[in-house]
C-alpha cells in the first residue's frame, strides 16, 4: 500500500523576532521531519507550503500549534501521491508579500472583512459588487471566479498602480477580492480601506478554502487554480470543469504551463505540449532564436533541426547565429 503523503498551506500574521535566526532553526526542524517546501519568515509573520508524508505533516502542524504564535494557524490540506516540491527552503524575508507601498500595511490593524465561501459566492451573484482577482495575470489565466477582475499585472506589487490608474471603475462600488490562500488580500484589502474604499471584503482563506467548502463546492470558480510548486494547478469546482485557459501559440483550451525557454524572458505561458515543440518552447521569435534557448539546449537540437522547426512557423535564425 502506497504511504499517503500531504501539502500544507498556511500564514500567519504575527510577530517573530529575530527571523533569520527562527528560518534557521525552522529549516533544521522541517528537515528532520523529512519535509520539502517553501517558507517565508519575516518580523511581520510566516507564510508556507510544505509538503511530506501524513504522519510527519501531522507532526509539524502539532508542533506549530503548540506554539503560542501559531496556535490558531488555519492549515489548508490536500492529498497528494508524494512531494509536491524537490527541497526544503526556509528564507528570511522583510515582508512575506510586497505591495511595493511607501508605507506599509499592517493586517493586524487593518484589513477588509472577511467573508465565508458562502458569502463571497453571494457577493459574485450580486450585479453591484465588483469582484478583482489580486493575484498576477498568468494565475488568473488558467483559472478565476466568474466576473472576476483581471488587473493587468505579471507581479503583486504593480497592483496598487493598476488600482489608481482605474480608481474610478470601482470607488463607488462594494469591492471584494481574492487570492490563493488568503495572505496577499490581507494587505491589498487594507490597501483598498486605506484608500478611501468604503465597503471592502476578501474571501477568507482564499481559493483553496473555497473549493474545499461542502457547501459551495467550488461553484462559480472556472479554471484550475495555480499553485507554487511541482503541481502547478488543482482543481477547485467540484460541480462541473470550466477550461478557461487558452494556448499563447494558436488560443486553443490549455491547462498546461510552460516557461519560455529564453531564461532572460522566462514568461509563464499556457502551450500545448505539441505548440512547445512546434516553437521551441520560446513565447517570441527573438526568444526561439536566443542563443541561451534552454529548450534547443535541453534537447540537444542541431541548426538543422531549429531551421526546419522554424521554416515550419515562417521565421529564420539570424545571419549572426547561423
Amino acid at each position: 500500500m502506497a504511504e499517503e503523503y500531504q501539502v500544507l498551506l498556511y500564514y500567519k500574521y504575527v510577530t517573530i523576532e529575530e527571523p533569520e535566526i527562527f528560518a534557521k532553526k525552522h529549516l533544521a526542524f522541517c528537515k528532520s521531519l523529512n519535509l520539502k517546501g517553501r517558507i517565508l519568515v519575516a518580523n511581520e509573520g510566516i507564510n508556507g507550503t510544505v509538503s511530506g508524508l501524513k504522519v510527519d505533516t501531522e507532526t509539524y502542524m502539532a508542533a506549530m500549534h503548540a506554539d503560542p504564535r501559531f496556535e490558531d494557524t488555519f492549515f489548508k490540506i490536500d492529498p497528494s501521491e508524494g512531494h509536491a516540491f524537490k527541497k526544503m527552503h526556509v528564507r528570511p524575508r522583510a515582508e512575506l508579500v510586497s505591495l511595493n507601498l511607501e508605507e506599509d500595511i499592517d493586517p493586524i490593524e487593518l484589513t477588509g472583512a472577511y467573508l465565508s465561501p458562502k458569502e463571497f459566492r453571494e457577493a459574485i451573484l450580486d450585479e453591484e459588487t465588483v469582484v478583482i482577482d489580486a493575484r498576477n495575470d498568468y494565475e488568473y489565466d488558467l483559472g478565476h471566479f466568474r466576473g472576476a477582475v483581471r488587473p493587468d499585472i505579471r507581479s503583486f506589487r504593480e497592483l496598487p498602480q493598476w488600482i489608481r490608474e482605474n480608481k474610478e471603475r470601482f470607488m463607488d462600488k462594494r469591492v471584494v477580492t481574492y487570492c490563493t490562500g488568503g495572505i496577499r488580500c490581507e494587505k491589498f484589502s487594507g490597501w483598498l480601506v486605506r484608500e478611501g474604499f468604503n465597503n471592502v471584503g476578501q474571501l477568507s482563506g482564499g481559493i483553496a478554502t473555497y473549493g474545499k467548502d461542502p457547501e459551495v463546492q467550488g461553484d462559480l470558480w472556472d479554471g484550475a487554480m495555480y499553485v507554487f510548486d511541482e503541481r502547478i494547478s488543482v482543481p477547485i469546482n467540484h460541480k462541473e470543469h470550466v477550461i478557461v485557459g487558452r494556448d499563447w501559440f494558436d488560443g486553443a483550451p490549455c491547462e498546461r504551463y510552460i516557461n519560455c525557454g529564453n531564461p532572460h524572458c522566462n514568461r509563464q505561458m499556457l502551450a500545448s505540449a505539441e505548440n512547445e515543440y512546434k516553437y521551441l518552447g520560446g513565447c517570441s521569435h527573438e526568444c526561439r532564436v536566443h542563443p541561451e534557448n534552454r529548450y534547443i539546449i535541453e534537447h540537444q537540437l542541431s541548426t538543422d533541426e531549429v531551421l526546419a522547426r522554424l521554416a515550419a512557423i515562417n521565421e529564420t535564425l539570424p545571419e549572426f547565429s547561423k
